[in-house]
């Protein structure tokens, strides 16, 4: 709830990485945020990052997956080294992206 004293700020871009295990559908809402923001009159550049190991055992650096996210209303080339927002799912996911 925006309150009297909440300022709203303008962006023009914005960079978005999501991560979780490959289970947790990080591709499937990347792509759907990517469908809203292009709906919405951005211009935007996606990247899925699936996991080098669809089974690895749980709480292995293996199986992270996530979807990376640049949009804006000005040209956009990639899709976006440092993520000015990061959606981690669990602590390993954290750990995997914060190192970037």
């Amino acid at each position: 709830m925006l309150t009297k004293s909440t300022e709203l700020i303008q962006v023009r871009h914005a960079r978005v990485r999501l991560a979780g295990d490959s289970g947790d559908g990080m591709q499937r809402v990347g792509s759907q945020f990517a469908d809203i923001a292009s709906m919405v009159g951005n211009i935007i550049c996606t990247l899925p990052d699936y996991p080098t190991e669809i089974r690895a055992p749980a709480g292995t650096l293996a199986r992270l997956s996530g979807y990376r996210l640049n949009f804006g209303d000005e040209e956009i080339t990639t899709p976006g080294d440092s993520p000015f927002v990061l959606v981690a799912m669990n602590p390993e996911a954290l750990k995997i992206w914060t190192a970037f």
